[in-house]
Protein backbone atom coordinates (compact mmCIF):
# COMPACT_ATOMS: atom_id res chain seq x y z
CA UNK A 1 0.00 0.00 0.00
CA UNK A 2 2.85 2.39 0.86
CA UNK A 3 4.46 1.68 -2.51
CA UNK A 4 1.17 2.34 -4.31
CA UNK A 5 0.73 5.69 -2.54
CA UNK A 6 4.34 6.63 -3.31
CA UNK A 7 3.93 5.82 -7.02
CA UNK A 8 0.65 7.74 -7.08
CA UNK A 9 2.29 10.86 -5.66
CA UNK A 10 5.19 10.59 -8.11
CA UNK A 11 2.74 10.48 -11.00
CA UNK A 12 3.77 6.98 -12.08
CA UNK A 13 0.20 5.66 -12.10
CA UNK A 14 -2.23 6.63 -14.83
CA UNK A 15 -5.78 5.91 -13.66
CA UNK A 16 -8.32 5.41 -16.45
CA UNK A 17 -11.12 7.43 -14.85
CA UNK A 18 -12.95 8.15 -18.11
CA UNK A 19 -12.68 4.59 -19.38
CA UNK A 20 -14.41 3.30 -16.23
CA UNK A 21 -17.33 5.69 -16.53
CA UNK A 22 -19.90 2.85 -16.41
CA UNK A 23 -18.48 1.81 -13.04
CA UNK A 24 -18.70 5.38 -11.68
CA UNK A 25 -22.19 5.91 -13.07
CA UNK A 26 -23.31 2.63 -11.51
CA UNK A 27 -21.80 3.52 -8.14
CA UNK A 28 -23.38 6.99 -8.23
CA UNK A 29 -26.74 5.48 -9.17
CA UNK A 30 -26.59 3.15 -6.16
CA UNK A 31 -25.64 6.01 -3.82
CA UNK A 32 -28.41 8.20 -5.20
CA UNK A 33 -31.02 5.43 -4.87
CA UNK A 34 -29.99 4.79 -1.25
CA UNK A 35 -30.05 8.53 -0.50
CA UNK A 36 -33.46 9.08 -2.09
CA UNK A 37 -34.80 6.03 -0.26
CA UNK A 38 -33.60 7.52 3.03
CA UNK A 39 -35.30 10.82 2.24
CA UNK A 40 -38.56 9.04 1.35
CA UNK A 41 -38.55 6.54 4.25
CA UNK A 42 -37.07 8.60 7.09
CA UNK A 43 -37.20 12.14 5.82
CA UNK A 44 -35.04 14.90 7.24
CA UNK A 45 -35.06 15.45 10.97
CA UNK A 46 -35.75 19.17 11.08
CA UNK A 47 -34.44 21.11 14.04
CA UNK A 48 -36.55 23.28 16.28
CA UNK A 49 -35.54 26.31 14.21
CA UNK A 50 -37.65 24.98 11.32
CA UNK A 51 -40.62 23.23 12.91
CA UNK A 52 -40.89 25.38 16.02
CA UNK A 53 -40.75 24.35 19.67
CA UNK A 54 -39.21 25.11 23.03
CA UNK A 55 -35.60 24.75 24.09
CA UNK A 56 -34.70 24.35 27.78
CA UNK A 57 -31.05 24.87 28.76
CA UNK A 58 -29.72 24.26 32.27
CA UNK A 59 -26.72 22.92 34.17
CA UNK A 60 -27.09 19.79 36.25
CA UNK A 61 -23.70 18.01 36.38
CA UNK A 62 -24.91 15.13 38.53
CA UNK A 63 -27.99 14.36 36.46
CA UNK A 64 -28.17 11.48 34.00
CA UNK A 65 -29.82 11.51 30.61
CA UNK A 66 -32.48 9.09 31.90
CA UNK A 67 -33.38 11.46 34.73
CA UNK A 68 -33.70 14.40 32.36
CA UNK A 69 -35.91 12.41 29.99
CA UNK A 70 -38.06 11.19 32.88
CA UNK A 71 -38.63 14.75 34.12
CA UNK A 72 -39.91 15.90 30.76
CA UNK A 73 -41.69 12.63 30.00
CA UNK A 74 -43.75 12.86 33.21
CA UNK A 75 -45.01 16.22 31.94
CA UNK A 76 -46.40 14.53 28.82
CA UNK A 77 -43.87 15.85 26.29
CA UNK A 78 -41.45 14.02 23.96
CA UNK A 79 -38.04 15.62 24.50
CA UNK A 80 -34.82 15.47 22.50
CA UNK A 81 -32.09 15.50 25.14
CA UNK A 82 -28.54 16.60 24.37
CA UNK A 83 -25.65 16.94 26.80
CA UNK A 84 -23.26 19.65 25.67
CA UNK A 85 -20.16 21.23 27.15
CA UNK A 86 -22.31 24.01 28.64
CA UNK A 87 -24.91 21.68 30.20
CA UNK A 88 -28.19 20.09 29.14
CA UNK A 89 -30.16 21.17 26.07
CA UNK A 90 -33.66 19.75 25.85
CA UNK A 91 -35.86 20.39 22.82
CA UNK A 92 -39.60 19.80 22.88
CA UNK A 93 -42.48 20.30 20.49
CA UNK A 94 -44.51 23.52 20.51
CA UNK A 95 -46.24 23.82 23.89
CA UNK A 96 -48.81 26.23 25.37
CA UNK A 97 -47.30 29.12 27.32
CA UNK A 98 -48.76 27.86 30.62
CA UNK A 99 -47.26 24.37 30.15
CA UNK A 100 -43.87 25.84 29.24
CA UNK A 101 -43.78 27.91 32.44
CA UNK A 102 -44.91 24.97 34.56
CA UNK A 103 -42.31 22.71 32.96
CA UNK A 104 -39.61 25.29 33.66
CA UNK A 105 -40.56 25.23 37.35
CA UNK A 106 -40.61 21.41 37.40
CA UNK A 107 -37.10 21.16 35.92
CA UNK A 108 -35.77 23.68 38.42
CA UNK A 109 -37.35 21.78 41.34
CA UNK A 110 -36.19 18.31 40.23
CA UNK A 111 -32.55 19.35 39.84
CA UNK A 112 -32.25 21.82 42.70
CA UNK A 113 -32.07 24.95 40.57
CA UNK A 114 -33.77 28.30 40.65
CA UNK A 115 -36.25 29.00 37.90
CA UNK A 116 -33.92 31.61 36.43
CA UNK A 117 -31.22 28.96 36.02
CA UNK A 118 -33.40 27.17 33.45
CA UNK A 119 -33.01 29.18 30.26
CA UNK A 120 -36.01 29.03 27.97
CA UNK A 121 -36.17 29.74 24.26
CA UNK A 122 -39.45 29.53 22.37
CA UNK A 123 -39.14 29.40 18.58
CA UNK A 124 -42.01 29.68 16.14
CA UNK A 125 -42.16 27.69 12.94
CA UNK A 126 -42.60 30.90 10.94
CA UNK A 127 -38.99 31.92 11.57
CA UNK A 128 -37.75 28.52 10.41
CA UNK A 129 -39.83 28.82 7.25
CA UNK A 130 -38.20 32.15 6.49
CA UNK A 131 -34.73 30.61 6.92
CA UNK A 132 -35.63 27.73 4.61
CA UNK A 133 -37.00 30.11 1.97
CA UNK A 134 -33.84 32.21 2.07
CA UNK A 135 -31.70 29.07 1.77
CA UNK A 136 -33.62 27.96 -1.33
CA UNK A 137 -33.25 31.41 -2.87
CA UNK A 138 -29.53 31.36 -2.10
CA UNK A 139 -29.20 27.93 -3.71
CA UNK A 140 -30.99 29.04 -6.88
CA UNK A 141 -28.88 32.21 -7.16
CA UNK A 142 -25.74 30.15 -6.58
CA UNK A 143 -26.66 27.68 -9.33
CA UNK A 144 -27.44 30.44 -11.81
CA UNK A 145 -24.13 32.15 -11.00
CA UNK A 146 -22.29 28.86 -11.58
CA UNK A 147 -23.96 28.31 -14.93
CA UNK A 148 -23.19 31.86 -16.05
CA UNK A 149 -19.56 31.77 -14.90
CA UNK A 150 -18.70 28.36 -16.33
CA UNK A 151 -20.44 29.15 -19.62
CA UNK A 152 -18.43 32.36 -19.97
CA UNK A 153 -15.12 30.97 -18.70
CA UNK A 154 -15.38 27.55 -20.39
CA UNK A 155 -18.53 26.41 -22.20
CA UNK A 156 -22.09 25.29 -21.50
CA UNK A 157 -21.20 21.60 -21.54
CA UNK A 158 -18.77 22.10 -18.67
CA UNK A 159 -21.43 24.12 -16.83
CA UNK A 160 -23.93 21.28 -17.29
CA UNK A 161 -21.45 18.66 -16.04
CA UNK A 162 -20.63 20.79 -12.99
CA UNK A 163 -24.32 21.33 -12.14
CA UNK A 164 -25.03 17.60 -12.39
CA UNK A 165 -22.10 16.92 -10.05
CA UNK A 166 -23.34 19.54 -7.57
CA UNK A 167 -26.87 18.09 -7.50
CA UNK A 168 -25.29 14.64 -7.11
CA UNK A 169 -23.38 15.89 -4.03
CA UNK A 170 -26.44 17.58 -2.51
CA UNK A 171 -28.69 14.52 -2.79
CA UNK A 172 -26.11 12.14 -1.33
CA UNK A 173 -25.30 14.49 1.57
CA UNK A 174 -29.01 14.93 2.29
CA UNK A 175 -29.37 11.13 2.20
CA UNK A 176 -26.68 10.77 4.86
CA UNK A 177 -28.64 13.17 7.07
CA UNK A 178 -31.84 11.20 6.44
CA UNK A 179 -30.33 7.84 7.38
CA UNK A 180 -28.26 9.14 10.33
CA UNK A 181 -31.16 11.32 11.58
CA UNK A 182 -28.85 14.22 12.36
CA UNK A 183 -30.85 17.38 12.94
CA UNK A 184 -31.09 19.82 10.06
CA UNK A 185 -30.44 23.29 11.48
CA UNK A 186 -29.48 26.65 9.96
CA UNK A 187 -25.86 25.58 10.46
CA UNK A 188 -26.58 22.55 8.28
CA UNK A 189 -27.79 24.80 5.48
CA UNK A 190 -24.58 26.80 5.74
CA UNK A 191 -22.68 23.54 5.42
CA UNK A 192 -24.64 22.61 2.31
CA UNK A 193 -23.86 25.94 0.66
CA UNK A 194 -20.20 25.57 1.63
CA UNK A 195 -19.83 22.15 0.01
CA UNK A 196 -21.31 23.55 -3.19
CA UNK A 197 -18.47 26.04 -3.36
CA UNK A 198 -15.89 23.39 -2.52
CA UNK A 199 -17.18 20.96 -5.14
CA UNK A 200 -17.25 23.74 -7.72
CA UNK A 201 -13.63 24.66 -6.94
CA UNK A 202 -12.49 21.09 -7.53
CA UNK A 203 -14.43 20.85 -10.79
CA UNK A 204 -13.04 24.16 -12.09
CA UNK A 205 -9.46 23.03 -11.43
CA UNK A 206 -10.03 19.83 -13.41
CA UNK A 207 -11.93 21.58 -16.23
CA UNK A 208 -9.24 24.24 -16.57
CA UNK A 209 -6.60 21.57 -17.11
CA UNK A 210 -8.83 19.72 -19.57
CA UNK A 211 -9.43 22.94 -21.51
CA UNK A 212 -5.69 23.60 -21.69
CA UNK A 213 -4.82 20.09 -22.87
CA UNK A 214 -7.65 19.59 -25.35
CA UNK A 215 -7.16 23.03 -26.94
CA UNK A 216 -4.16 21.54 -28.78
CA UNK A 217 -6.18 18.78 -30.42
CA UNK A 218 -6.37 19.08 -34.21
CA UNK A 219 -6.84 17.00 -37.32
CA UNK A 220 -3.38 15.46 -36.88
CA UNK A 221 -3.73 14.73 -33.16
CA UNK A 222 -2.42 11.40 -31.93
CA UNK A 223 -4.89 11.13 -29.05
CA UNK A 224 -8.66 11.37 -28.80
CA UNK A 225 -10.54 13.84 -26.61
CA UNK A 226 -11.20 11.03 -24.14
CA UNK A 227 -7.50 10.20 -23.81
CA UNK A 228 -6.48 13.86 -23.53
CA UNK A 229 -9.12 14.56 -20.87
CA UNK A 230 -8.08 11.50 -18.88
CA UNK A 231 -4.43 12.64 -19.00
CA UNK A 232 -5.47 16.09 -17.77
CA UNK A 233 -7.47 14.50 -14.97
CA UNK A 234 -4.46 12.47 -13.85
CA UNK A 235 -2.32 15.63 -13.82
CA UNK A 236 -4.72 17.24 -11.32
CA UNK A 237 -5.35 14.06 -9.32
CA UNK A 238 -2.71 14.67 -6.66
CA UNK A 239 -3.74 18.30 -6.27
CA UNK A 240 -7.35 17.24 -5.71
CA UNK A 241 -6.43 14.53 -3.22
CA UNK A 242 -4.08 16.81 -1.27
CA UNK A 243 -6.65 19.61 -1.12
CA UNK A 244 -9.32 17.23 0.13
CA UNK A 245 -7.05 15.64 2.72
CA UNK A 246 -5.87 18.96 4.14
CA UNK A 247 -9.41 20.36 4.25
CA UNK A 248 -11.05 17.27 5.72
CA UNK A 249 -8.69 16.78 8.68
CA UNK A 250 -9.92 19.76 10.76
CA UNK A 251 -13.53 18.99 9.80
CA UNK A 252 -13.09 15.39 10.95
CA UNK A 253 -11.58 16.66 14.20
CA UNK A 254 -14.68 18.80 14.85
CA UNK A 255 -17.05 15.99 13.90
CA UNK A 256 -15.48 13.04 15.71
CA UNK A 257 -13.45 14.64 18.50
CA UNK A 258 -15.19 17.93 19.19
CA UNK A 259 -18.70 16.47 19.43
CA UNK A 260 -17.74 13.42 21.51
CA UNK A 261 -15.15 14.90 23.91
CA UNK A 262 -16.09 18.57 24.11
CA UNK A 263 -19.78 18.48 23.25
CA UNK A 264 -19.59 20.89 20.31
CA UNK A 265 -23.34 20.72 19.75
CA UNK A 266 -24.12 23.07 16.88
CA UNK A 267 -20.79 22.46 15.18
CA UNK A 268 -21.65 18.83 14.46
CA UNK A 269 -24.56 19.94 12.27
CA UNK A 270 -22.13 21.95 10.15
CA UNK A 271 -19.22 19.51 10.26
CA UNK A 272 -21.20 16.47 9.09
CA UNK A 273 -22.34 18.32 5.96
CA UNK A 274 -18.77 19.46 5.28
CA UNK A 275 -17.26 16.03 5.95
CA UNK A 276 -19.62 14.15 3.64
CA UNK A 277 -19.72 16.93 1.05
CA UNK A 278 -15.94 17.18 0.70
CA UNK A 279 -15.54 13.46 0.13
CA UNK A 280 -18.45 13.21 -2.29
CA UNK A 281 -17.43 16.46 -4.00
CA UNK A 282 -13.95 15.16 -4.77
CA UNK A 283 -15.41 11.91 -6.06
CA UNK A 284 -17.94 13.66 -8.28
CA UNK A 285 -15.34 16.02 -9.75
CA UNK A 286 -13.14 13.11 -10.79
CA UNK A 287 -15.64 10.37 -11.54
CA UNK A 288 -18.90 12.09 -12.48
CA UNK A 289 -18.29 15.56 -13.89
CA UNK A 290 -15.33 14.68 -16.10
CA UNK A 291 -16.74 11.46 -17.64
CA UNK A 292 -20.04 13.29 -18.30
CA UNK A 293 -18.15 16.14 -19.98
CA UNK A 294 -16.23 13.66 -22.15
CA UNK A 295 -19.48 11.96 -23.15
CA UNK A 296 -20.90 15.29 -24.29
CA UNK A 297 -17.73 16.41 -26.08
CA UNK A 298 -17.16 13.16 -27.94
CA UNK A 299 -20.45 13.74 -29.76
CA UNK A 300 -19.01 16.79 -31.52
CA UNK A 301 -18.09 16.13 -35.19
CA UNK A 302 -14.56 17.46 -34.65
CA UNK A 303 -13.68 14.91 -31.99
CA UNK A 304 -15.62 12.12 -33.68
CA UNK A 305 -13.44 12.62 -36.76
CA UNK A 306 -10.27 12.36 -34.66
CA UNK A 307 -11.53 9.19 -32.99
CA UNK A 308 -12.44 7.57 -36.32
CA UNK A 309 -9.08 8.43 -37.86
CA UNK A 310 -7.12 7.06 -34.91
CA UNK A 311 -9.30 3.94 -34.74
CA UNK A 312 -8.66 3.30 -38.43
CA UNK A 313 -4.88 3.68 -38.12
CA UNK A 314 -4.58 2.11 -34.67
CA UNK A 315 -2.73 5.20 -33.47
CA UNK A 316 -5.16 5.78 -30.63
CA UNK A 317 -4.52 2.36 -29.17
CA UNK A 318 -0.79 2.89 -29.54
CA UNK A 319 -0.94 6.23 -27.80
CA UNK A 320 -2.95 4.70 -24.98
CA UNK A 321 -0.49 1.83 -24.60
CA UNK A 322 2.43 4.24 -24.58
CA UNK A 323 1.06 5.96 -21.50
CA UNK A 324 0.62 2.74 -19.53
CA UNK A 325 3.28 1.95 -16.88
CA UNK A 326 5.91 -0.40 -18.32
CA UNK A 327 6.07 -3.69 -16.37
CA UNK A 328 9.39 -4.55 -14.75
CA UNK A 329 11.66 -6.43 -17.11
CA UNK A 330 9.67 -5.50 -20.20
CA UNK A 331 12.46 -3.31 -21.55
CA UNK A 332 15.01 -6.08 -21.03
CA UNK A 333 12.82 -8.62 -22.78
CA UNK A 334 12.27 -6.27 -25.67
CA UNK A 335 15.99 -5.68 -25.98
CA UNK A 336 16.61 -9.44 -25.97
CA UNK A 337 14.15 -9.97 -28.81
CA UNK A 338 15.88 -7.27 -30.87
CA UNK A 339 19.26 -8.94 -30.34
CA UNK A 340 17.81 -12.28 -31.46
CA UNK A 341 16.49 -10.72 -34.64
CA UNK A 342 19.91 -9.27 -35.35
Amino acid sequence: MAGLVSRLYRGEINVDFVGKQKLWYGLSAVLLIISIAGLVINGLKLGVEFKGGSVFSFKAPTASIEQVRETFGDAGVHPIVQQTNSGWRVTTESLPAEQVTELQKTVAGDFGLSQNDVTLQVIGATWGGQVADKAVIGLIVFMLAIILYLTMAFEWKMALAAIVALLHDLVITAGVYAWSQFEVTPATLLGFLTILGYSLYDAVVVFDMIKEVTAKLGTTSKVTYTQAANDALNHTLIRSLNTTLVAILPVAAILFIGTTLFGAGTLKDLSLALFVGMIVGTYSSLCVATPLLVTLKEREPRYQAIARRLAATGAGAGAKAARQPVPAGAATASGGEKRKKK
